[in-house]
């Protein structure tokens, strides 16, 4: 099943779960906050996708920036970074969205369409 890490009130969140359900998709909606993914789920994310883990911040994020994450991000060992993603859920781009091999960062409706349907 799709696992769906989400923020309840964020709009593009909204967008992506309304797509999905939609077009049919099942899949479990997790409160990003709430229920963090841990930096071995992250770990796993990175090396089932093949995504950047650089891709998994929410680089427009307030907690990025009062973190000053654009400044320090590429001095941070990939262990830090997993361990900074898995401390606080808002520094995680959402909707993240992960399925085995597949996984979508945001929502774009033709990469959802491409992805998911």
């Amino acid at each position: 099943m799709l696992k769906f890490y989400q923020l309840p009130n964020c709009s593009t969140c909204k967008k992506a779960a309304q797509f999905l359900t939609e077009h049919g998709v099942s899949f479990e909606p997790i409160n990003i906050v709430e229920l963090t993914p841990t930096a071995d789920a992250l770990k796993k994310f990175v090396a089932d996708t093949g995504v950047d883990i650089n891709q998994l911040f929410n680089r427009q994020g307030v907690k990025f920036r009062e973190l000053e994450l654009k400044d320090r991000l590429e001095t941070l060992s990939e262990t830090e970074k997993f361990e900074l993603l898995a401390s606080d859920g808002m520094l995680i781009k959402r909707p993240l969205a992960v399925n085995g091999k597949q996984l979508t960062l945001g929502f774009k409706e033709d990469e959802y369409r491409s992805t998911w349907l």
